[in-house]
């Protein structure tokens, strides 16, 4: 086990501790100015006042072995299924400790924002052990993002009888924009997220119903449209949709304490967006965001809002640059419980959002004195949070001394 230095204060074990003081009312955690002047539509969309954790924690880091990480699905036995971007799966246990590479898998293009993607566990795997993952991958000249399931074998080194579910098409020649994030909801059928592959000639799309970029997919575990989504029955629409709108979706969860579809998504230059997913809704890009082109170039005809579309629940600008995402339910951290957790790229930290009447009452940021890349962010069988980041590391964060 790697534990690390740097924090004011450690246990007797070298775990690194954090002590917090509270305050009632604290001014928003984001400080630097925005990249833009637009007004949010709704009160409380940007910038909530800040928040921070009464109780102590601990964060101790388990491995530093990993090779740009992905996801992870948290197996029957509290272990750790990890994607690895460069196309490789591996079983990590509690202590830290890496299996060899999982083979089987089918080629990835892991040229930059590609490769092994999403991972979740069938809901019977402790029966029948079926893994299901998204990736990027090659059809020739082209790719596209593409859903496999297969079986881990009993001795856990290879992934049997692999076959692909789905495609995301359009297939395009690009290789940015992939989205990638999976999850299974209550009736056992699969969310797949997907990005609209970012360039001017694909970025329409995500408008058009037709097209499965820039779209939150649902599709049973066959790969076939979920029954009961919005666009079931209709001409010339892909029935797999149950959102559209979107343009890079790397994070979805379902909120313990609703039911309801959360995702967030990467805005451009400003307006990475959290919104709550209602079936068969437009969400609006590229017609109407709070960012720019990187170039500060105006998007469109640079609107945030029009009828028929939907306003994210709340935006970050400047951008954290969200990737993975998980309601915490555990009793690890009581006062944590049904608190919204994202795991961010640029911005190098973890954020903590607190939830009233589905909108953000408050906002704290973690770990950000790590330096790290945050790519996924889940919870054990502990009731812990946990992390990955691009670096290759491994977190556990949880209470003091458990």
């Amino acid at each position: 086990m790697f534990l690390y230095t740097g924090f004011s204060a450690f246990d007797s074990n070298g775990a690194r501790l954090t002590y917090n003081t509270y305050q009632d009312t604290l001014p928003p955690v984001e400080t630097q100015p925005p990249n833009t002047n637009y007004k949010p539509a709704l009160k409380g969309q940007t910038r909530a006042a800040g928040a921070r954790t009464r109780s102590s924690y601990e964060t101790r880091i388990l491995t530093d072995k990993l090779k740009f990480p992905w996801a992870v699905a948290v197996l029957p036995d509290g272990r750790f299924l990890i994607t690895e971007k460069l196309g490789l799966m591996r079983i990590v246990t509690v202590k830290g400790e890496l299996s060899e590479p999982i083979t089987g898998l089918p080629a990835v293009n892991a040229a930059d924002q590609g490769g092994l993607l999403g991972i979740a566990l069938d809901p019977a795997f402790a029966k029948n052990r079926i893994v299901y993952w998204a990736f990027s991958e090659n059809k020739g000249e082209i790719n596209v993002t593409a859903v496999a399931k297969g079986k881990l074998a009993a001795d856990e080194k290879t992934i049997e009888n692999v076959v692909i579910i789905y495609r995301a098409e359009p297939a395009y020649k690009g290789t940015i924009h992939y989205g990638g994030r999976l999850l299974f909801d209550k009736t056992g059928n699969l969310f797949l997220t997907t990005g609209e592959r970012a360039h001017l000639q694909t970025r329409h799309q995500a408008q058009q119903l037709n097209s499965g970029l820039g779209k939150v997919i649902r599709i049973t575990r066959d790969g076939k449209p979920a029954p009961g989504n919005p666009f079931s029955g209709k001409k010339d629409v892909r029935q797999e949709i149950y959102s559209y709108g979107h343009r890079n979706v790397q994070g979805i969860a379902i909120s313990p304490a609703t039911g309801d579809v959360w995702e967030h998504e990467f805005g451009p230059r400003g307006g990475d967006e959290l919104n709550l997913i209602k079936p068969g809704k437009n969400y609006g890009w590229p017609i109407i965001t709070y960012g720019t082109e990187y170039s500060s170039r105006k998007i469109g005809d640079s609107i945030q809002q029009k009828t028929g579309m939907e306003q994210p629940v709340y935006y970050w600008d400047p951008v954290v640059s969200p990737s993975g995402m998980i309601f915490y339910t555990g009793n690890n951290m009581p006062e944590w419980k049904n608190n919204l957790f994202i795991s961010c790229l640029g911005g190098q930290q973890i954020v903590r959002l607190i939830l009233k009447n589905n909108l953000v009452s408050g906002e704290e940021r973690l770990l950000g004195r790590e330096g790290q890349r945050f790519r996924d962010i889940f919870q054990g069988k502990d009731g812990a949070l946990y992390s990955i980041t691009e670096q290759g590391r491994l977190y556990r964060i949880a209470r003091k001394g458990s």
